[in-house]
């Protein structure tokens, strides 16, 4: 029986030896170990041999297999390394050869829609600010005119924090850039004027919703700022935006906590996909006395206007992108076609 496994261990050996690549490795492999290889068909002799000689045969079986386990990987490990010896050699770089030259890259979509909506705010005197992504819930929904028990607060809606703050405020993952109009207002005098983007956080996600997204939010304080000029200044926006001077724009009649009046800002196209058809682009409205008291300023002396618009919803309608999730998906086919 030793005898006749040392031949097996020699002719192992001597197969693994003659393989010239992988896959001839591979296939002396199946020969000797595999379901139906040689050291299977001695295994399913174990019923032929005697009860009290089947330990020592099982045994002298499995220590050739390791034998020749061993031989596989050392045998292995030499034809990787030929292998890779024969690759490097016939990749060799030339460095005397002219470069190849570097694909440029191009701005994210929504970036791009970023810093086209700050240059437009900007160019009619605008302050663009910026702040912490994590909030307290007074600047988030308090200061904004929605107290405890308001639906917005619902954990559905909201990441809250196991933290607080300094002061014994519950954190939270801020759900609108509107918090940055309280911190920038409370240390500040007006005229405020200023637009807020950024990142924002709720419990949503499917196609036109994402846990993570962007706000631009805007806020214009001043003693004699009215809807009017909310009108006028977001009418703008859009037109430069989208390029596009017969856009048909309506204000629709809601509800904010935050804002009396308030309303919907519509938009109709005229010419694409989108024609003959109203879409919510934002809301509005002038600021509601108590959060201008909330700004730590006299509603009787000071008004103004504010407004909320989502990135991925402008981004989205300027490009043609109907589904928001393409803007994280990190395609390289996608991103490449907006440039």
């Amino acid at each position: 029986m030793n005898l006749s496994l040392d031949n097996i261990i020699k002719q192992a050996e001597y197969a693994f030896e003659s393989a010239k690549d992988s896959t001839g490795l591979e296939n002396a492999k199946a020969h000797f170990l595999g379901k139906n290889g040689v050291f299977a068909s001695l295994l399913k002799g174990i019923s032929n041999v005697r009860l009290e000689d089947r330990r020592g045969y099982g045994s002298s079986i499995n220590s050739a297999k390791k034998k020749v386990d061993f031989l596989l990987s050392r045998h292995r490990e030499r034809l990787l390394n030929k292998e890779l010896e024969l690759r490097c050699s016939s990749e060799e770089i030339d460095v005397t050869l002219p470069g190849r030259g570097l694909v440029s890259g191009s701005v994210h979509p929504i970036m791009r829609s970023w810093e086209r909506i700050e240059k437009i705010f900007r160019s009619i005197g605008f302050d663009v600010i910026d702040g912490p992504e994590l909030e307290t819930d007074w600047n988030n929904f308090t200061a904004l005119n929605s107290p405890l028990g308001h639906p917005a607060r619902s954990m559905q809606d909201t990441f809250y924090l196991d933290l607080k703050d300094k002061n014994d405020l519950q954190l939270l993952l801020r759900t609108h850039t509107s918090p940055m109009q309280v911190r920038y207002s409370r240390t500040n005098k007006p005229p405020i004027k200023i637009i807020s983007p950024g990142k924002t956080y709720r419990v949503d996600s499917d196609s036109t919703h994402s846990p993570m997204f962007h706000q631009v939010e805007g806020l214009w304080i001043d003693r004699n700022v009215s809807f009017s000029d909310l009108k006028g200044v977001y009418t703008s926006f859009l037109k430069c935006f989208f390029e596009n001077d017969d856009l048909k724009i309506r204000f629709r009649p809601s509800f904010f906590p935050f804002t009396e009046p308030s309303a919907e800002i519509d938009m109709m196209f005229t010419t694409g996909s989108n024609r003959g058809k109203w879409l919510e682009i934002s809301g509005s409205g002038q600021v509601h006395p108590n959060v201008i008291r909330n700004f730590g300023l006299n509603p009787e002396d000071y008004m103004g206007f504010a407004f909320g618009s989502g990135l991925e919803r402008l981004t989205m309608l300027r490009y043609g992108i109907n589904d928001l999730r393409c803007f994280y998906e990190n395609d390289l086919r996608f991103l490449r076609q907006i440039r």
